[in-house]
């Protein structure tokens, strides 16, 4: 367990299940989804078998990340997209820009689905949740419930379930709160993109590619050239690291070494709050968490980020 984990001890405690408002849903519908999807994404949507999900991006030309997604594959003429609700219009906004004749329909269909996040060996009963019919309710083509399995935050499991709005929880799944959740979300080290950090990071720099969220062999998407150099070229100099530090944080706020206080050396990606502290992503140059530089948050005399870790293996050979 890393030094940040382990700072927060209720995260490895914790089993249940939460309601998360922060989290909302594109559909797209129709017969080019799949392939309209495939020439925006950073994934290749295209190879996903139904009940698939994946993790992908959405950039600009210049290879910056205006938005991130689970992908998941609900039929063959239909995916969803899971992301931050207070990114969600623009995203929606700027995909409609490209469909021009593609035959398909994008939407927000946030209203459609109770978006629920689980932490831990919970029994999945959440499917049955809709019409208290039983697992097999997950398979009901009326009112489908989605499952999407998320890297673990400390050995703790994370799974997404979108079920049908106004759907309850069953009895006896114990509830969590939204914190809990994003407390999670943030110590598994898979930045979310919001607002604050929209356009400040290539792919690589959150290390999407060491966690399924880029493929390099498929075809072109905007900024591709770019992502593709970085990787390619060994121009990643910037990682997401997981960290804590005493006090508040938030996404968007810079990092300095006390051995160079005018320039930042860093941004937080993603911040979460919790007894009294914050667990953080921190996108920072490899050099100086290599050099074992003290880093601050806001200024060069700000808050220490201590326990900086990456929970995953980074790929070596894509």
């Amino acid at each position: 367990m890393s030094e940040s984990v382990s700072a927060f001890p209720a995260v490895a405690a914790s089993n249940g299940v939460a309601p998360l408002s922060h989290l909302g849903v594109i559909r797209a519908k129709g017969a080019d989804a799949a392939t309209f999807l495939q020439g925006q994404l950073t994934q290749d949507v295209v190879l996903m078998k139904q009940g698939e999900a994946r993790l992908a991006a959405f950039c600009s030309a210049k290879g910056r990340m205006l938005a991130s997604f689970q992908v998941l594959k609900t039929a063959p003429d239909e995916l969803l997209l899971v992301t931050s609700a207070d990114t969600l219009p623009a995203t929606l906004k700027r995909l409609s820009m490209f469909v021009l004749r593609a035959k398909l329909k994008l939407s927000d269909a946030t209203g459609d689905y109770a978006v629920w996040g689980q932490l831990g060996e919970t029994p999945d009963l959440i499917a049955a949740s809709a019409d208290g019919a039983g697992a097999e309710a997950q398979n009901d083509a009326e009112k489908p419930a989605h499952r999407i399995a998320l890297p673990a935050a400390g050995g703790v499991a994370r799974t997404l379930w979108l079920a049908p709005a106004g759907s309850a929880l069953p009895a006896g799944v114990a509830p969590l709160t939204e914190a809990d959740w994003l407390l999670a979300e943030v110590l598994a080290g898979v930045a979310r993109i919001t607002p604050p950090v929209v356009e400040a990071f290539v792919p690589q720099m959150l290390n999407y590619e060491s966690v399924g969220g880029v493929n390099f062999k498929k075809g072109c998407y905007p900024g591709q050239e770019v992502v593709a150099r970085s990787q390619f070229r060994g121009a990643i100099k910037r990682r997401a690291y997981v960290g804590h530090v005493a006090g508040a944080a938030q996404a968007g706020q810079e990092v300095f070494s006390a051995a160079d206080p005018d320039q930042p050396v860093g941004q937080i990606a993603q911040a979460a709050a919790a007894d009294g502290a914050a667990a953080v992503i921190a996108v920072l140059q490899v050099a100086e968490v290599a050099a074992g530089a003290a880093l601050h948050l806001g200024s060069a005399s700000g808050p220490v980020l201590t326990g900086l870790a990456i929970p995953y293996p980074l790929a070596e050979d894509i």
